[in-house]
């Protein structure tokens, strides 16, 4: 797998190790100016590691929405997105989109709920501790939560250098070790806040060149001939190489059955990418208290505009131009490797756009990866310092240790997931095989972790049997099933939809089913919330950090003062009733649009075996790129616009040191 473009590249090589470590250090550059500046000119210090990890619980919704759709964005959001697409059509950009957006809603909700029962916490592994006596189910949920980092790190480095590969013939191994160095850098630099900073300018860059590929395909191409000439090269693509499952084996429908699957496997596993990746409830502890609610459903709404829009483009371009005399790259259409390997996007970029459009499309590529890796990075990080360092080593761990412990962190992981990534290249397994492999083996544990925060009587037995009873029913129903409908079991058995539907909704399903029978039999009735009120407060307090973390502390230090310290603790924060009320209205509405998304609007088309007239298609892509305006609004324009006098008070006080050294 070292090489996967067969000599096809558009690009010379000077061009891949340029994009590699030319933007890389760029965003490192960047990054120490922007540092420098916060330290210099505002009241948030990377000296202390509440800082470092959490951005001092002060981000915007805003800006965590757009932090939100860039960790989010991966290489996959893009590469398997247009990969699903290109093989069922137009019902593949929907079923990714709306199979792997319901998790950010759910997540509206853990973020209120963290909020009100561990406002302190660092990680969601420090609730789990804090919950259940004793280091076993710490230790079980820190394995899982480090396997989904592991594979979901490594699965980016493996779609991210398959394109580099393939358009400037880099060695994938060489790809694997240099991208993440100039992220590792910056997150050094800059710890969470940094990441949220370049997520917003990745995300900025992300919203640009997908514009730019939509309205060039759509508006200016002459191979496409705009909204009907695509529909009409749709309609003999289906002709021409019917799909399975599809009605009438177009390209025109919602009526596929292997894309239906494909947004089960989506939606259990992106449960577990979710729920158990510490940088979705890093983003939660970051968030302002008032505010998480409404990031979090503003970070779904604008996501989902991402991969539906870029595959309704490049996924659909790959279809309509494949048999085209105009698709040299990859003549009589894509390998069974190559469409694995992610390069569907790629190639009708390549067809559309030539050099130019392949520049772009590695830039874009190196954004998702890059932004993507950071919150991994730092996540891991975290979980490493706090969890595994501070919880089971140094309890007493000064700040300083602290925070260089999380920097050496980083360190270890970058290396870490270029090496696993390697592994995944060395052995055969591509993008798409890793990518629907992940939910088998860890969304066991996301029934549990959930119930960790929401439910009171769930006893650690229940926590670890949930989590370990689910990977196990997981594990030997995907074997089972690509054992017994295959006839052996190998990479491409294991691979194929079926046994991977079977491995993520056997884990998915038994994990919770498992916690609450164990739960009914045996519960936990001496538990109590003010168990994890305490997480980090004594060490907030000692620290003089407590003012920086949560505005509530100042009323809690009062009490303490006063020879309460016990009651203070166990007392609900004073903004305990307008979180109970955001709680409310994020359960209603993480209801409610996730029904609309993958109930209410799929499953009647899907149903009614309806093929998309020209006018209804035109409508569909237009509606699209309509939701991405939307969302460019929301990441690009509004962090800018909440951040307004944060940078006239940097600008007047650069301003003023420049003018007095002038003066000077």
């Amino acid at each position: 797998m070292s090489n996967t473009s067969d000599g096809a590249q558009i690009l010379s090589l000077s061009v891949g190790y340029g994009v590699v470590l030319g933007i890389g250090f760029a965003f490192a550059l960047f990054m120490i100016l922007l540092s420098t500046l916060q330290n210099r000119y505002t009241t948030f210090k990377l000296s202390t590691p509440e800082e470092f990890n959490t951005a001092s619980r002060s981000i915007k919704p805003g800006l965590l929405a757009s932090g939100i759709v860039s960790a989010w964005t991966w290489a996959a959001t893009l590469l398997q997105s247009s990969t699903i697409t290109y093989e069922y059509g137009l019902s593949g950009a929907y079923y990714y989109a709306a199979g792997a957006t319901l998790q950010i809603f759910l997540m509206a909700v853990l973020a209120v709920r963290v909020k009100m029962v561990a406002p302190y916490c660092h990680t969601y592994l420090e609730i789990i501790h804090a919950r259940y006596e004793g280091s076993a189910a710490h230790i079980v949920f820190a394995c899982f939560g480090l396997t989904t980092n592991l594979i979901a790190s490594s699965m980016m480095l493996v779609g991210g250098s398959a394109v580099l590969n393939a358009f400037t013939g880099m060695n994938v191994y060489a790809a694997n070790f240099l991208i993440p160095l100039g992220v590792a850098v910056y997150v050094i630099l800059g710890g969470l806040r940094a990441t949220f900073l370049c997520d917003y300018s990745h995300t900025l860059i992300l919203m640009i060149v997908i514009f730019y590929f939509y309205f060039y395909t759509y508006c200016e191409s002459s191979l496409i001939g705009g909204l009907d000439g695509m529909y009409h090269l749709l309609e003999q693509a289906g002709q021409r190489r019917p799909v399975a499952g599809n009605e009438g084996g177009s390209y025109l429908t919602m009526k596929s059955n292997y894309g239906l699957v494909f947004m089960a496997i989506q939606i259990a596993g992106s449960f577990g990418n979710c729920m158990l990746d510490q940088g979705y409830w890093q983003r939660a502890i970051a968030s302002k208290t008032q505010t998480a609610v409404r990031a979090y459903i503003m970070g779904g709404i604008a996501w989902f505009a991402v991969p539906i829009t870029f595959s309704t483009t490049m996924g659909l371009a790959a279809v309509a131009l494949t048999d085209s005399p105009s698709f040299p790259y990859y003549p009589g259409g894509l390998s069974t490797a190559q469409v694995s390997a992610g390069l569907a996007a790629p190639a009708g970029v390549v067809t559309l756009l030539g050099k130019g459009g392949a520049a772009a499309m590695l830039i874009l590529l190196f954004m998702a990866v890059t932004s993507a890796a950071s919150s991994e990075m730092i996540a891991t990080s975290s979980i490493l310092t706090f969890d595994i360092y501070q919880i089971h080593f140094r309890p007493n761990a000064s700040p300083e240790s602290l925070v260089r412990v999380s920097h050496i962190m980083v360190a270890v992981w970058a290396l870490t997931m270029s090496c696993t990534a390697c592994l995944w290249n060395g052995i055969g397994l591509s993008l798409n095989w890793l990518f629907l492999f992940i939910g088998t083996v860890t969304t066991g544990a996301v029934g549990p972790v959930v119930l960790t925060v929401l439910w009171r009587k769930q006893s650690k037995v229940a926590a670890i049997g949930g989590a370990l009873g689910g990977l196990c029913v997981g594990v030997v129903c995907w074997l089972v099933v690509a054992k017994v409908h295959f006839g052996e079991l190998s990479v491409e058995t294991t691979g194929e939809s079926y046994s991977m539907l079977a491995g993520n909704l056997g884990s998915f399903c038994s994990g919770p089913i498992i916690s609450v029978i164990i739960t009914l039999f045996k519960p936990d009735n001496d538990f109590d919330w003010s168990q994890t009120r305490r997480i980090n407060h004594n060490i907030n307090k000692l620290r003089g950090e407590s003012q920086v973390a949560s505005p509530t502390l100042s009323v809690k230090n009062e009490s303490e003062e006063s020879g309460s310290f016990s009651h203070a603790i166990d007392d609900l924060p004073e903004d305990y009733a307008v979180l109970e009320k955001s709680f409310k209205v994020a359960c209603y509405t993480a209801i409610i649009m996730s029904f609309i998304i993958v109930i209410l609007i799929p499953i009647p088309m899907f149903l009614s075996h309806y093929i998309f007239s020209l006018q209804f298609f035109r409508a569909w892509v237009v509606i699209s790129v309509v939701w991405l305006f939307v969302a460019a609004c929301i990441t690009s324009v509004l962090p800018l616009w909440e951040s307004r006098q944060a940078i006239m008070d940097i600008g007047r006080g650069l301003t003023r040191d420049l003018f007095r050294s002038g003066a000077k």
